[in-house]
Order: C-alpha cells, then structure tokens, then sequence
C-alpha cells in the first residue's frame, strides 16, 4: 500500500485512534510556538488538520498542504469557515506557493515517509521570507532505531506506513545545505515513557537574511 493510500484509509479514525506521538506532537507545537504571532504559515502535510486551528490562532493566514484528499477533508471539519486555503500537493514536487511569500513554515509528523530531506529543505527556503522560520517536529531517530514508525489497525490487522530513516545529523545537514541555521533544537517525551529514549525531536530554523 503506498503511503498516501494508507494515510487517505486511516483519515477517517486518525483522529480518534490511541496515538501517543500524535497527542505529543501537538503539545509540543504549541508549547514551541504559542507565544508567538505571524502574517502567514505554510503547514506541509496537514493531515486531518490536529494542528491546523492552533497555527490559524496565531497567524493572519495559512495555507495547509496534504497529498491525501481524505485527510484534508476532516481537516476542513475542524476549522468551521475560518480562513485557511487548503490544498491537495504532493510535497515531493515544487509546493504551490510564491518565492519569498511565507512568515512561518511548520512541519509535522511528515517528513519520516518523505526520503530526500534536501529538497523539502531547498522549498522552504525557497518560499520564506528573509529572516523566517521553519518549524520541523518528527519521530526521533532513536525510535525509528528501534523499529518504530506510523501503524493503523483495521479489520484485516496492523498497517505499516513505509517511513525513512533521518538522523539527527540528517536534519542540521539539509538546514545548513539550504541556507538555514539553526535556533533551537528539542528532544521530548510522553509522559507515559519518560524512562525510554525521547519519542520526538524538534526543529527550528532561521533563513539567513
């Protein structure tokens, strides 16, 4: 099953399944970011829009990106009329935005199925303004070490999402190769494993000026 195939199956009980990464996930975006305000944000891979209405609250304008139409379709249930222009892309190609037109580009539990971390990087910088950010929040590679990745039950048993292995190393690497720099960098727990290795690290990058 390809990757947008499972994710457009599992858009239905995304949401509501048990999912550990998922919840930590939001709190630590918000935690990173909720003392912050931006014209606009460009949310890649916005799935099924878990942390859509938090970046609409502080931001003018945003544009959300998924490559699976049903995830964007319980996205738009969540954000009743608030102005958010979603947008069917595969993020794999050149993203649908003007040079130079986005405050804040953030980034989701997305990039652990997308192999070339290079070109999402060259994207980003492509479409910030001088001076923006991109705000990157994945697994953390000891998990994925561990055999971790995305699963979903159904009747017919567990499914697997193809995931790719990024280090760390991965990640300051395709900053740096795209004109980024690193501001800060966080390594998080749940707090039903904070004995175990951390389940998600976090990113936040400047585009030089």
């Amino acid at each position: 099953m390809s990757i947008r195939q499972a994710y457009s199956e599992w858009a239905v009980t995304y949401d509501s399944d048990r999912n550990l990464t998922r919840d930590l996930d939001a709190l630590v975006t918000r935690e990173s970011l909720s003392e912050s305000h931006y014209h606009s944000i460009l949310e890649i891979g916005c799935g099924t829009g878990k942390n859509t209405p938090f970046y609409r609250q502080i931001a003018e304008r945003v544009v959300a990106l998924d490559f699976s139409e049903g995830m964007i379709a319980q996205a738009r249930t969540k954000l009743n009329g608030a102005p958010v222009l979603f947008a069917v892309a595969d993020l794999t190609a050149p993203w649908p935005c003007a040079d130079q037109s986005i405050d804040l580009v953030v980034c989701n539990l997305v990039l652990e199925h997308i192999a070339d971390l290079g070109f999402i990087f060259a994207q980003a910088q492509r479409v910030l303004h001088p001076g923006g950010h991109f705000f990157v929040c994945e697994l953390h590679p000891f998990k994925q070490y561990q055999g971790k990745k995305a699963t979903f039950q159904r009747e017919g048993g567990q499914t697997e999402i193809q995931a790719y292995v990024h280090h760390i190393s991965d990640f300051l690497s395709a900053g740096q190769d795209a004109g980024f720099t690193l501001k800060r960098l966080g390594e998080w727990w749940h707090s039903e494993d904070v004995q175990l290795p951390p389940r998600l690290v976090s990113f936040m990058f400047e585009k030089e000026q």
